[in-house]
Protein backbone atom coordinates (compact mmCIF):
# COMPACT_ATOMS: atom_id res chain seq x y z
CA UNK A 1 0.00 0.00 0.00
CA UNK A 2 1.14 3.81 -1.22
CA UNK A 3 1.68 5.80 2.14
CA UNK A 4 1.59 9.45 2.72
CA UNK A 5 3.32 10.87 5.78
CA UNK A 6 2.04 14.59 6.08
CA UNK A 7 3.48 17.02 7.37
CA UNK A 8 6.47 15.77 9.14
CA UNK A 9 9.78 17.57 9.80
CA UNK A 10 11.70 15.44 7.47
CA UNK A 11 15.64 14.86 8.00
CA UNK A 12 17.87 13.76 5.04
CA UNK A 13 20.93 13.27 6.47
CA UNK A 14 22.39 12.33 3.12
CA UNK A 15 21.65 16.12 1.48
CA UNK A 16 21.43 17.79 5.42
CA UNK A 17 18.24 18.58 4.88
CA UNK A 18 15.73 19.69 7.53
CA UNK A 19 11.79 20.21 6.04
CA UNK A 20 8.50 20.25 7.52
CA UNK A 21 7.17 18.42 4.23
CA UNK A 22 5.01 14.96 3.28
CA UNK A 23 6.48 12.15 2.07
CA UNK A 24 5.17 9.93 -0.15
CA UNK A 25 5.75 5.98 -0.22
CA UNK A 26 5.39 4.08 -3.39
CA UNK A 27 6.03 0.68 -4.54
CA UNK A 28 8.73 0.25 -0.97
CA UNK A 29 10.27 3.63 -2.09
CA UNK A 30 10.95 7.24 -1.24
CA UNK A 31 8.92 8.75 -4.23
CA UNK A 32 8.17 12.54 -4.07
CA UNK A 33 9.37 14.81 -0.68
CA UNK A 34 7.45 18.03 -0.62
CA UNK A 35 4.36 20.26 0.21
CA UNK A 36 1.32 19.46 -0.32
CA UNK A 37 1.36 16.28 -1.96
CA UNK A 38 -1.66 14.65 -3.32
CA UNK A 39 -2.29 11.19 -1.66
CA UNK A 40 -3.21 8.48 -4.48
CA UNK A 41 -6.28 6.42 -4.10
CA UNK A 42 -6.58 3.73 -1.23
CA UNK A 43 -2.90 5.56 0.09
CA UNK A 44 -3.06 5.69 3.99
CA UNK A 45 -2.18 8.97 5.14
CA UNK A 46 -0.75 9.52 8.19
CA UNK A 47 -0.77 12.76 10.16
CA UNK A 48 3.33 13.38 10.78
CA UNK A 49 3.03 16.69 12.79
CA UNK A 50 5.38 17.59 15.15
CA UNK A 51 7.08 14.05 14.14
CA UNK A 52 10.55 13.79 13.13
CA UNK A 53 10.70 11.62 10.05
CA UNK A 54 14.17 10.38 9.24
CA UNK A 55 15.97 7.07 7.34
CA UNK A 56 15.48 3.98 9.46
CA UNK A 57 18.82 2.92 11.87
CA UNK A 58 21.53 0.78 9.99
CA UNK A 59 22.37 -1.13 12.80
CA UNK A 60 25.81 -2.71 12.01
CA UNK A 61 26.15 -5.34 14.75
CA UNK A 62 23.06 -6.77 15.95
CA UNK A 63 23.64 -10.57 17.36
CA UNK A 64 19.78 -10.36 17.68
CA UNK A 65 18.54 -13.51 15.11
CA UNK A 66 14.51 -13.78 15.84
CA UNK A 67 11.58 -12.16 15.20
CA UNK A 68 11.22 -11.45 19.08
CA UNK A 69 14.86 -9.49 19.59
CA UNK A 70 14.33 -8.04 16.02
CA UNK A 71 10.67 -6.74 17.22
CA UNK A 72 12.20 -5.25 20.15
CA UNK A 73 15.21 -3.56 17.67
CA UNK A 74 11.85 -1.79 15.87
CA UNK A 75 10.81 -0.28 18.58
CA UNK A 76 14.00 1.02 18.79
CA UNK A 77 14.18 2.40 15.17
CA UNK A 78 16.38 0.43 13.09
CA UNK A 79 15.23 -0.66 10.47
CA UNK A 80 18.01 -3.28 9.06
CA UNK A 81 20.14 -5.28 11.88
CA UNK A 82 22.88 -7.12 10.43
CA UNK A 83 25.16 -9.06 12.81
CA UNK A 84 29.26 -8.18 10.88
CA UNK A 85 31.34 -8.19 13.87
CA UNK A 86 31.09 -12.06 14.79
CA UNK A 87 29.30 -12.98 11.56
CA UNK A 88 28.07 -16.61 10.54
CA UNK A 89 28.97 -19.57 8.60
CA UNK A 90 27.73 -20.99 6.22
CA UNK A 91 26.26 -18.05 5.06
CA UNK A 92 23.75 -19.62 2.50
CA UNK A 93 22.45 -21.23 5.45
CA UNK A 94 22.38 -18.40 7.78
CA UNK A 95 20.28 -16.77 4.98
CA UNK A 96 18.46 -18.97 4.01
CA UNK A 97 17.05 -19.54 7.93
CA UNK A 98 16.36 -16.51 8.15
CA UNK A 99 14.16 -16.29 4.99
CA UNK A 100 12.54 -19.25 6.08
CA UNK A 101 11.15 -17.82 9.40
CA UNK A 102 10.37 -14.47 8.34
CA UNK A 103 11.98 -11.36 10.00
CA UNK A 104 10.72 -8.14 10.56
CA UNK A 105 13.78 -6.03 9.59
CA UNK A 106 16.48 -6.19 6.80
CA UNK A 107 18.98 -8.82 7.39
CA UNK A 108 22.95 -10.25 6.34
CA UNK A 109 25.95 -11.43 8.01
CA UNK A 110 29.74 -11.12 7.43
CA UNK A 111 32.00 -14.58 6.97
CA UNK A 112 32.93 -15.57 10.75
CA UNK A 113 36.92 -15.99 11.22
CA UNK A 114 36.57 -17.80 14.10
CA UNK A 115 34.03 -20.20 12.82
CA UNK A 116 36.62 -20.41 9.63
CA UNK A 117 39.36 -21.01 12.06
CA UNK A 118 37.78 -23.56 14.07
CA UNK A 119 36.71 -25.60 11.04
CA UNK A 120 40.43 -25.29 10.12
CA UNK A 121 41.84 -26.15 13.16
CA UNK A 122 39.21 -28.87 14.24
CA UNK A 123 37.31 -30.10 11.72
CA UNK A 124 34.50 -28.29 13.31
CA UNK A 125 31.71 -28.32 10.88
CA UNK A 126 30.07 -24.53 11.20
CA UNK A 127 26.75 -24.27 12.18
CA UNK A 128 24.93 -20.82 11.38
CA UNK A 129 23.16 -20.47 15.04
CA UNK A 130 24.88 -17.65 17.44
CA UNK A 131 24.62 -19.98 20.21
CA UNK A 132 26.85 -22.25 18.64
CA UNK A 133 29.38 -19.40 17.90
CA UNK A 134 29.12 -18.55 22.00
CA UNK A 135 30.07 -21.95 22.85
CA UNK A 136 33.31 -21.90 20.22
CA UNK A 137 34.22 -18.75 22.17
CA UNK A 138 35.58 -20.75 24.88
CA UNK A 139 37.59 -23.81 22.94
CA UNK A 140 40.87 -22.84 23.00
CA UNK A 141 42.37 -24.45 20.15
CA UNK A 142 41.13 -22.81 17.31
CA UNK A 143 42.55 -19.51 19.00
CA UNK A 144 45.98 -20.41 18.88
CA UNK A 145 47.75 -19.56 15.46
CA UNK A 146 47.51 -21.47 12.67
CA UNK A 147 50.03 -23.59 10.63
CA UNK A 148 50.90 -22.61 7.04
CA UNK A 149 48.18 -25.14 5.42
CA UNK A 150 45.41 -24.28 8.48
CA UNK A 151 45.86 -20.53 7.13
CA UNK A 152 45.26 -21.45 3.53
CA UNK A 153 42.35 -23.32 4.32
CA UNK A 154 40.44 -20.90 6.82
CA UNK A 155 41.23 -18.29 4.11
CA UNK A 156 39.70 -20.22 1.32
CA UNK A 157 36.53 -20.68 3.39
CA UNK A 158 36.39 -17.00 3.70
CA UNK A 159 37.03 -16.21 0.18
CA UNK A 160 34.47 -18.56 -0.51
CA UNK A 161 31.60 -16.73 1.97
CA UNK A 162 32.39 -13.32 0.28
CA UNK A 163 31.16 -14.82 -3.05
CA UNK A 164 28.21 -16.24 -1.72
CA UNK A 165 26.76 -13.19 -0.40
CA UNK A 166 28.69 -12.16 2.94
CA UNK A 167 29.19 -8.33 3.19
CA UNK A 168 33.03 -8.46 4.80
CA UNK A 169 35.00 -11.21 7.31
CA UNK A 170 33.96 -10.63 10.95
CA UNK A 171 36.72 -11.03 13.06
CA UNK A 172 36.88 -11.79 17.16
CA UNK A 173 40.22 -11.15 17.75
CA UNK A 174 39.49 -10.62 21.19
CA UNK A 175 38.55 -13.96 21.65
CA UNK A 176 42.07 -14.93 19.88
CA UNK A 177 44.14 -12.65 21.34
CA UNK A 178 47.66 -14.56 21.26
CA UNK A 179 46.96 -15.58 17.76
CA UNK A 180 49.86 -14.77 14.85
CA UNK A 181 49.51 -10.88 14.26
CA UNK A 182 50.95 -12.17 10.38
CA UNK A 183 47.33 -13.64 10.09
CA UNK A 184 45.76 -10.49 10.63
CA UNK A 185 47.84 -9.06 7.55
CA UNK A 186 46.71 -11.64 5.48
CA UNK A 187 43.38 -11.78 6.14
CA UNK A 188 43.02 -7.65 5.62
CA UNK A 189 45.17 -8.64 2.29
CA UNK A 190 42.05 -10.66 1.02
CA UNK A 191 39.51 -8.28 2.45
CA UNK A 192 41.07 -5.66 0.39
CA UNK A 193 41.20 -7.36 -2.87
CA UNK A 194 37.44 -8.50 -2.51
CA UNK A 195 36.75 -5.44 -2.05
CA UNK A 196 35.04 -6.13 1.73
CA UNK A 197 35.55 -4.46 4.82
CA UNK A 198 36.47 -6.42 7.95
CA UNK A 199 34.55 -5.97 11.62
CA UNK A 200 37.04 -6.54 14.23
CA UNK A 201 36.31 -6.92 17.66
CA UNK A 202 40.38 -5.70 18.90
CA UNK A 203 42.40 -7.82 20.77
CA UNK A 204 43.28 -6.70 24.15
CA UNK A 205 45.21 -3.21 24.58
CA UNK A 206 48.77 -3.45 26.04
CA UNK A 207 47.53 -1.56 28.51
CA UNK A 208 45.30 -4.19 29.36
CA UNK A 209 48.46 -6.68 29.19
CA UNK A 210 51.92 -5.63 28.07
CA UNK A 211 52.20 -8.94 27.06
CA UNK A 212 49.85 -8.96 24.20
CA UNK A 213 51.56 -9.61 20.82
CA UNK A 214 50.43 -6.31 19.44
CA UNK A 215 48.24 -3.49 21.04
CA UNK A 216 44.86 -4.49 19.58
CA UNK A 217 43.93 -0.79 18.32
CA UNK A 218 47.56 -0.42 16.97
CA UNK A 219 47.30 -3.54 15.17
CA UNK A 220 43.80 -2.70 12.92
CA UNK A 221 45.19 1.00 12.10
CA UNK A 222 48.37 -0.89 11.24
CA UNK A 223 46.78 -3.31 8.51
CA UNK A 224 44.61 -0.47 7.18
CA UNK A 225 48.13 1.23 6.59
CA UNK A 226 49.22 -1.27 5.32
CA UNK A 227 46.47 -3.51 3.10
CA UNK A 228 44.77 -0.33 2.12
CA UNK A 229 41.85 -2.59 3.48
CA UNK A 230 38.42 -0.60 4.82
CA UNK A 231 38.57 -1.44 8.87
CA UNK A 232 36.00 -1.24 11.12
CA UNK A 233 36.92 -0.68 14.77
CA UNK A 234 34.13 -2.54 16.42
CA UNK A 235 32.41 -1.00 20.30
CA UNK A 236 35.36 1.45 20.98
CA UNK A 237 33.81 1.88 24.19
CA UNK A 238 33.98 -1.63 25.58
CA UNK A 239 37.31 -2.39 24.00
CA UNK A 240 39.07 0.89 24.97
CA UNK A 241 37.40 1.02 29.02
CA UNK A 242 39.35 3.93 30.38
CA UNK A 243 41.94 4.25 27.88
CA UNK A 244 39.77 5.30 25.10
CA UNK A 245 41.13 8.60 24.89
CA UNK A 246 44.58 7.35 23.67
CA UNK A 247 42.65 5.14 21.15
CA UNK A 248 40.68 7.58 19.57
CA UNK A 249 43.89 9.78 19.08
CA UNK A 250 45.48 6.81 17.19
CA UNK A 251 42.36 6.39 15.03
CA UNK A 252 42.54 10.07 14.26
CA UNK A 253 45.84 9.84 12.97
CA UNK A 254 45.47 6.67 11.13
CA UNK A 255 42.17 8.67 9.34
CA UNK A 256 44.36 11.38 9.05
CA UNK A 257 47.03 9.77 6.64
CA UNK A 258 44.21 8.59 4.42
CA UNK A 259 43.60 5.07 6.03
CA UNK A 260 39.90 3.85 5.85
CA UNK A 261 39.07 3.26 9.28
CA UNK A 262 35.46 3.56 11.19
CA UNK A 263 34.57 3.04 14.37
CA UNK A 264 31.23 2.18 16.76
CA UNK A 265 30.31 2.74 19.89
CA UNK A 266 27.11 2.31 22.01
CA UNK A 267 26.24 4.44 25.10
CA UNK A 268 26.42 1.56 28.09
CA UNK A 269 28.90 0.88 30.69
CA UNK A 270 28.15 -3.37 30.78
CA UNK A 271 29.44 -5.14 28.13
CA UNK A 272 27.89 -9.04 27.27
CA UNK A 273 29.79 -11.78 26.18
CA UNK A 274 30.34 -15.61 26.66
CA UNK A 275 31.79 -15.98 30.66
CA UNK A 276 34.31 -18.54 29.00
CA UNK A 277 36.05 -16.17 27.09
CA UNK A 278 39.85 -15.68 26.95
CA UNK A 279 39.57 -11.98 28.55
CA UNK A 280 37.26 -13.01 31.01
CA UNK A 281 39.80 -15.78 33.22
CA UNK A 282 40.47 -14.46 36.84
CA UNK A 283 43.78 -13.35 36.27
CA UNK A 284 43.12 -11.24 33.18
CA UNK A 285 40.33 -8.84 35.11
CA UNK A 286 42.75 -6.72 36.96
CA UNK A 287 44.01 -5.43 33.84
CA UNK A 288 40.24 -4.85 32.71
CA UNK A 289 40.03 -2.61 35.84
CA UNK A 290 36.90 -5.27 37.02
CA UNK A 291 36.54 -8.29 39.37
CA UNK A 292 34.75 -11.35 39.43
CA UNK A 293 31.62 -9.00 41.04
CA UNK A 294 31.53 -7.53 37.52
CA UNK A 295 30.45 -10.32 35.48
CA UNK A 296 26.79 -11.66 36.22
CA UNK A 297 24.99 -14.32 34.46
CA UNK A 298 22.46 -13.39 32.48
CA UNK A 299 19.54 -16.55 32.52
CA UNK A 300 19.80 -16.75 36.00
CA UNK A 301 21.05 -13.52 37.16
CA UNK A 302 23.50 -15.21 39.62
CA UNK A 303 26.51 -12.51 40.42
CA UNK A 304 30.04 -14.07 40.40
CA UNK A 305 31.04 -13.57 43.98
CA UNK A 306 34.79 -14.64 43.78
CA UNK A 307 37.53 -16.39 41.62
CA UNK A 308 36.70 -19.89 42.97
CA UNK A 309 33.71 -19.35 41.16
CA UNK A 310 34.16 -17.64 38.10
CA UNK A 311 37.14 -21.17 37.58
CA UNK A 312 33.64 -22.88 38.38
CA UNK A 313 31.08 -21.50 35.59
CA UNK A 314 34.26 -21.05 33.14
CA UNK A 315 34.64 -24.89 33.42
CA UNK A 316 31.04 -26.12 33.79
CA UNK A 317 29.44 -23.44 31.36
CA UNK A 318 31.90 -21.77 29.29
CA UNK A 319 29.27 -20.63 27.01
CA UNK A 320 26.88 -18.70 29.72
CA UNK A 321 25.78 -15.11 28.45
CA UNK A 322 27.04 -12.78 31.12
CA UNK A 323 26.84 -9.21 31.31
CA UNK A 324 30.11 -7.28 32.65
CA UNK A 325 30.32 -3.73 34.21
CA UNK A 326 33.13 -2.03 32.99
CA UNK A 327 32.64 1.36 33.17
CA UNK A 328 29.93 2.97 36.50
CA UNK A 329 27.88 5.01 34.09
CA UNK A 330 26.68 6.83 38.04
CA UNK A 331 30.46 7.85 37.92
CA UNK A 332 30.97 11.24 36.13
CA UNK A 333 34.51 10.29 35.16
CA UNK A 334 33.50 6.67 33.64
CA UNK A 335 30.33 8.71 32.20
CA UNK A 336 32.41 11.42 30.12
CA UNK A 337 34.31 7.99 28.60
CA UNK A 338 30.92 6.64 27.55
CA UNK A 339 30.33 10.54 26.04
CA UNK A 340 33.76 11.34 24.11
CA UNK A 341 33.43 7.50 22.54
CA UNK A 342 29.89 8.28 20.99
CA UNK A 343 31.06 12.07 20.53
CA UNK A 344 33.80 11.41 18.52
CA UNK A 345 33.74 12.53 15.06
CA UNK A 346 32.17 9.83 12.18
CA UNK A 347 31.56 7.42 15.30
CA UNK A 348 28.99 5.45 14.50
CA UNK A 349 26.07 3.92 16.84
CA UNK A 350 25.88 0.02 17.00
CA UNK A 351 24.32 -1.85 19.59
CA UNK A 352 25.62 -5.37 19.87
CA UNK A 353 22.29 -6.88 20.66
CA UNK A 354 22.36 -10.14 22.21
CA UNK A 355 19.79 -12.98 21.73
CA UNK A 356 16.61 -12.65 23.81
CA UNK A 357 15.94 -15.78 25.51
CA UNK A 358 13.40 -17.16 28.08
CA UNK A 359 13.47 -20.17 30.90
CA UNK A 360 10.50 -22.06 29.38
CA UNK A 361 8.15 -24.46 32.26
CA UNK A 362 10.65 -27.69 31.76
CA UNK A 363 14.23 -25.23 32.47
CA UNK A 364 14.83 -25.56 28.50
CA UNK A 365 16.23 -22.47 27.03
CA UNK A 366 13.57 -21.00 24.81
CA UNK A 367 14.72 -18.49 22.01
CA UNK A 368 11.66 -17.36 20.10
CA UNK A 369 8.31 -16.03 21.35
CA UNK A 370 5.75 -14.59 18.38
CA UNK A 371 3.76 -12.88 20.80
CA UNK A 372 3.54 -9.45 21.25
CA UNK A 373 3.88 -7.56 24.08
CA UNK A 374 6.86 -10.32 24.70
CA UNK A 375 6.30 -12.22 27.71
CA UNK A 376 7.90 -11.26 30.96
CA UNK A 377 11.13 -12.85 32.15
CA UNK A 378 12.89 -12.24 28.91
CA UNK A 379 17.07 -12.21 29.24
CA UNK A 380 19.60 -10.16 27.25
CA UNK A 381 21.12 -6.98 27.34
CA UNK A 382 19.28 -4.05 27.64
CA UNK A 383 21.39 -2.78 24.21
CA UNK A 384 19.34 -4.79 22.58
CA UNK A 385 16.13 -3.04 23.44
CA UNK A 386 17.47 0.88 23.69
CA UNK A 387 20.57 1.45 21.81
CA UNK A 388 19.43 3.90 19.60
CA UNK A 389 16.44 5.86 21.82
CA UNK A 390 19.23 5.87 24.96
CA UNK A 391 21.90 7.28 22.35
CA UNK A 392 19.50 9.64 21.07
CA UNK A 393 18.20 10.55 24.46
CA UNK A 394 21.93 11.55 25.92
CA UNK A 395 23.43 12.63 22.54
CA UNK A 396 20.66 14.87 21.19
CA UNK A 397 17.59 15.72 23.93
CA UNK A 398 20.05 15.56 27.24
CA UNK A 399 23.26 17.28 26.58
CA UNK A 400 22.17 18.64 22.20
CA UNK A 401 25.86 17.48 21.70
CA UNK A 402 23.84 16.26 18.21
CA UNK A 403 21.66 17.73 16.24
CA UNK A 404 18.55 15.38 14.96
CA UNK A 405 20.54 15.65 11.50
CA UNK A 406 24.02 14.57 13.18
CA UNK A 407 21.56 12.00 14.64
CA UNK A 408 20.50 10.13 11.51
CA UNK A 409 24.16 10.97 10.06
CA UNK A 410 25.13 8.44 12.89
CA UNK A 411 22.36 6.32 13.36
CA UNK A 412 21.40 5.90 9.63
CA UNK A 413 23.37 7.25 6.90
CA UNK A 414 26.67 6.46 7.92
CA UNK A 415 26.78 2.79 8.99
CA UNK A 416 24.60 2.04 5.62
CA UNK A 417 28.01 3.97 3.55
CA UNK A 418 30.73 0.97 5.73
CA UNK A 419 28.64 -1.14 2.89
CA UNK A 420 27.99 0.79 -0.09
CA UNK A 421 31.43 -0.73 -1.60
CA UNK A 422 30.34 -4.25 -1.01
CA UNK A 423 26.55 -4.26 -1.52
CA UNK A 424 25.01 -2.02 -4.19
CA UNK A 425 21.94 -3.34 -2.69
CA UNK A 426 22.70 -0.53 0.59
CA UNK A 427 23.25 2.48 -1.06
CA UNK A 428 19.83 2.93 -1.33
CA UNK A 429 19.87 2.93 2.48
CA UNK A 430 20.45 4.90 5.14
CA UNK A 431 18.84 8.34 3.27
CA UNK A 432 15.88 9.67 2.08
CA UNK A 433 16.13 11.00 -1.02
CA UNK A 434 13.80 9.67 -4.30
CA UNK A 435 14.02 6.57 -4.99
CA UNK A 436 15.54 5.17 -1.76
CA UNK A 437 14.47 2.37 0.06
CA UNK A 438 11.66 3.31 2.29
CA UNK A 439 13.20 2.03 5.44
CA UNK A 440 11.76 4.68 7.74
CA UNK A 441 11.27 6.09 10.86
CA UNK A 442 9.38 8.36 12.49
CA UNK A 443 9.88 9.47 15.89
CA UNK A 444 7.86 11.51 18.58
CA UNK A 445 10.92 13.78 20.08
CA UNK A 446 8.59 14.11 22.67
CA UNK A 447 7.71 10.50 23.70
CA UNK A 448 11.77 9.29 22.77
CA UNK A 449 12.95 7.70 25.28
CA UNK A 450 14.89 4.18 26.31
CA UNK A 451 12.98 1.99 28.92
CA UNK A 452 15.56 -1.26 29.05
CA UNK A 453 17.48 -1.85 32.21
CA UNK A 454 18.99 -4.46 33.47
CA UNK A 455 16.70 -5.59 35.85
CA UNK A 456 14.01 -5.33 32.77
CA UNK A 457 16.17 -5.82 29.62
CA UNK A 458 13.21 -6.17 27.01
CA UNK A 459 11.35 -3.22 28.10
CA UNK A 460 10.76 -1.90 24.85
CA UNK A 461 11.51 1.94 23.78
CA UNK A 462 8.91 4.87 23.69
CA UNK A 463 8.63 7.14 21.09
CA UNK A 464 8.78 5.49 17.43
CA UNK A 465 5.21 6.03 16.32
CA UNK A 466 5.91 4.46 12.65
CA UNK A 467 7.91 2.20 11.15
CA UNK A 468 8.51 1.38 7.29
CA UNK A 469 10.95 -1.22 5.88
CA UNK A 470 10.61 -1.45 2.22
CA UNK A 471 7.27 0.53 2.88
CA UNK A 472 5.76 -2.49 5.00
CA UNK A 473 4.64 -0.71 8.62
CA UNK A 474 6.07 -2.73 11.21
CA UNK A 475 5.28 -0.50 13.75
CA UNK A 476 1.97 1.62 13.74
CA UNK A 477 1.16 4.25 16.18
CA UNK A 478 3.77 2.94 18.66
CA UNK A 479 2.66 -0.53 18.27
CA UNK A 480 4.33 -3.64 16.81
CA UNK A 481 2.70 -4.80 13.73
CA UNK A 482 2.37 -8.64 14.02
CA UNK A 483 1.91 -10.00 10.87
CA UNK A 484 4.25 -7.27 9.66
CA UNK A 485 7.56 -9.49 8.34
CA UNK A 486 8.91 -7.37 4.96
CA UNK A 487 12.94 -7.83 6.10
CA UNK A 488 14.95 -8.70 3.26
CA UNK A 489 18.59 -10.26 3.05
CA UNK A 490 21.24 -7.67 2.66
CA UNK A 491 23.84 -9.72 0.29
CA UNK A 492 27.38 -8.47 -0.62
CA UNK A 493 27.60 -8.51 -4.20
CA UNK A 494 29.35 -11.77 -5.56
Amino acid sequence: MDTLLRGGRVIDPKTETDQVADLLITDGRVAAIGDGLTAPDHADVVDAAGLIVGPGFVDLHSHVHSIAGQRLQAMDGVTTALDLEAGLMPIAEALARAAADGRPLNYGFSASWSQARAYAHLDRVPVADFTASMDLLAKPDWQRSSSPAERRRWLGLLEDELGAGALGIGVLMGYAPRSDPDEYLELSRLAAAAHAPTFTHVRELIEADPRTPIDGSEELVRAAAETGAAMHHCHVNSTSLRHVDRVLALLDRSRAAGSRVTVEAYPYGAGSTAIGAFFLASEKLPGLGITPSSLVLVETGERIVDEARLREVRATDPGATCIVTFLDEADPFDRAHLHRALAYPDSIVASDAMPVSWTGPDGATVHEQREWPLPAGGHTHPRTAGTFAKSLRLMVLDSGTWSWTEAFRRCSYLPARVLDEVSTGMRAKGHLTVGADADIVVIDPAMLTDRATYTHPTRPSRGVRQLYVHGTPVVHAGEIVIDALPGRAVRGDA
